[in-house]
């Protein structure tokens, strides 16, 4: 892995994480790989997790909704769902996570530079509790799902 491709992950403040890595595609093919349930399935859930996602709704325009249900089975499942406040193709997509009671705005953009793609995941947390936790689980993952997206990239763009 070459430096242009490492996930650096950051807290900005209490409430506040930021992930940024740069990925080998343009940001139209990027986009369409967190805005088609059918490609952000292929790389979403880390796959040293081994926990598959076994239901995969988004709805992703502004004012869409998304549910994500991850688990072996139905009775050991875990959703995760919310709302799309703000979608701009191919440049940003906003959401909220509404499954804990207490609501995190996640917000990506993707800005196009020649051929590549600086992608920039913020998400804004009701607590710094919830930051707190925030680190040390979802975020974890992020440098394994953001590797897995980027090796999907060559077969989205042929």
């Amino acid at each position: 892995m070459s430096a242009k491709n490492k996930t650096v992950v950051e807290r900005k403040s209490d409430l506040e994480l930021v992930v940024t890595r740069v990925f080998d595609g343009p940001a139209r093919i990027v986009f369409e790989a967190w805005s088609k349930p059918e490609l952000f399935q292929r790389w979403w859930v880390p796959k040293s997790l081994g926990v598959p996602l076994r239901a995969c709704e988004m709805d992703v325009r502004t004012g869409g909704g998304y549910r994500l249900e991850f688990g072996h089975d139905a009775a050991n499942s875990m959703a995760f769902f919310g709302k799309y406040i703000e979608v701009t193709p191919p440049s940003k997509i906003v959401w909220t996570n509404e499954e804990a009671g207490e609501i995190t705005v996640t917000t990506v953009t993707f800005e196009d530079q020649g051929g590549q793609t600086l992608l920039t995941f913020s998400e804004l947390y009701p607590t710094k509790e919830a930051c707190d936790e925030a680190i040390t689980g979802s975020a974890a993952g992020l440098p394994e799902q953001f590797e897995q997206l980027d090796a999907l990239l060559p077969e989205l763009a042929a």
